[in-house]
């Protein structure tokens, strides 16, 4: 009898899972707040838990639509808290070992997961495995301060980096750290954070002047805004298409 073998990008679904996207959500946080709010234009709020302890300021917050899980940068910005956002619990925590205290955004590479964190105190991006194991520090040479925000282009396998100065704009760099590109944006932004969708290749960027974070296209123009619930002050941005269907 013929034995039958999966392929190997078959096999390779199995083992290391799969998604299947779906519509594209935004979640927003804040260093005073205990949940994180997951938004859909026309859709009811959602509120998850963060978890909050006396010492556990909220630093950033990065989605994985692969695995629907929410990462967690915790103060002094060492510690990792992660998030199954289905069962509003959390999966899994850890401490990057090594890494100076402070404050930095952060994004994932939703292939393998790895994240890439502001450096705390200087100009440069950390990259980080699932569990934290540090697996380089990729520097910025054109930067003359440490990243204002991070985000991750899951298309052109690029890094995003907010900057501040005399404009707010957008640097592109490539995995080694060399810059490819800048984008300014028309619009004063809090130095905070960063997202990006990599689908409609679209910036979301908390607002200055008002509690909304600001869409920016691909040359940097703002073309609609999200605002924030009332109440809220949110500093701390991310999105991602919401899976239809996983598989582990």
């Amino acid at each position: 009898m013929r034995k039958l073998v999966p392929s190997l990008p078959l096999l390779a679904v199995i083992l290391s899972g799969c998604s299947t996207p779906g519509t594209n959500h935004a979640y927003l946080a804040g260093r005073a707040q205990t949940t994180v709010v997951d938004m859909l234009p026309g859709s009811p709020d959602t509120e998850i838990e963060t978890f909050p302890t006396a010492d556990n300021e909220l630093l950033g917050v990065a989605y994985d639509p692969f695995t629907d899980h929410l990462f967690l940068r915790i103060a002094p910005g060492d510690f990792i808290r992660v998030i199954d956002r289905p069962a509003g619990k959390i999966k899994r925590s850890f401490y990057i070992p090594n890494l100076p205290s402070g404050p930095g955004d952060l994004a994932i590479r939703s292939i393998d997961r790895h994240l890439f964190l502001a450096h705390p105190t200087q100009p440069a991006v950390i990259e980080i495995t699932p569990l934290g194991g540090i697996v380089r520090t990729i520097p910025l040479p054109n930067l003359q301060a440490p990243p204002s925000g991070v985000a991750y282009d899951q298309k052109q396998n690029r890094l995003l980096i907010l900057q501040g100065g005399d404009l707010a704009h957008v640097g592109i760099y490539d995995l080694a750290g060399k810059r490819l590109a800048g984008v300014a944006l028309d619009r004063n932004v809090r130095l905070t954070s960063l997202a990006y969708d990599s689908d409609a290749s679209e910036f979301y960027v908390p607002l200055l002047d008002k509690p909304a974070i600001g869409i920016f296209n691909a040359k940097g123009h703002l073309v609609r805004t999200l605002p924030s619930p009332a109440g809220r002050a949110d500093e701390f941005i991310d999105v991602g298409p919401r899976s239809l269907i996983r598989m582990f």
